[in-house]
């Protein structure tokens, strides 16, 4: 049990096919478990198709489309890895837009491994400290962010890791970050 009590704050956790499922089934357990309500947004309605490494996964129900989705009716964002998820998510203008709200909006965003590629796409990256699966850290430089090779990174409520290495500390400053709420700090 965390110590940091969520209950009723609203967790989107925006993801597609090829999510590094380890980082969407390891939050998502540590957010419920604190108390707080998950809610799968992806690219599409229906289902998507989770991976560990290289090798198909389970699949998983998507709750809400990012079309549909408004930043508004959640406390926080969480944006797991896996390079296709990723690679796939940051081209999409709904899914830039949705992130990007939550900066705006100055709510907790968390993001592991290849997960930090869309905050470059949607603008939010500039100034802040970070940190990511290392092949990414040439992007986010270039993107104007602050990188360190750091088990877990926490920006005024913008929270990155590396890898699924580093999911206990990453699960446990993002249900940290979920407690304190909104960040002055954060913003677009």
């Amino acid at each position: 049990m965390s110590e940091h009590n969520i209950a009723g704050k609203k967790v989107a956790f925006l993801l597609t096919d090829g999510v590094e499922q380890v980082e969407l089934t390891s939050p998502w357990q540590a957010i419920k478990d604190a108390g707080g309500e998950p809610t799968l947004v992806a690219l599409d309605k229906g289902k998507l198709q989770g991976f560990n490494g290289v090798e198909k996964g389970d699949t998983f129900d998507v709750d809400l489309a990012v079309a549909d989705a408004d930043a508004s009716n959640f406390d926080a964002l969480v944006l797991p890895g896996g390079v296709v998820n990723a690679d796939n998510l940051r081209v999409d203008k709904d899914a830039q837009n949705f992130t990007r709200s939550f900066f705006e909006q100055h709510k907790p965003v968390a993001s592991i491994c290849h997960g930090p590629w869309i905050l470059i796409e949607a603008g939010v990256i500039k100034g802040r400290n970070v940190t990511s699966y290392h092949t990414l850290q040439t992007d986010l430089k270039n993107a104007g962010a602050n990188w360190s090779d750091e088990e877990v990174v926490c920006d005024q409520g913008l929270v990155t890791s590396r890898n699924p290495d580093d999911l206990p500390a990453f699960n446990a400053k993002v249900v940290e970050e979920i407690s304190e709420g909104q960040h002055a700090g954060q913003t677009a």
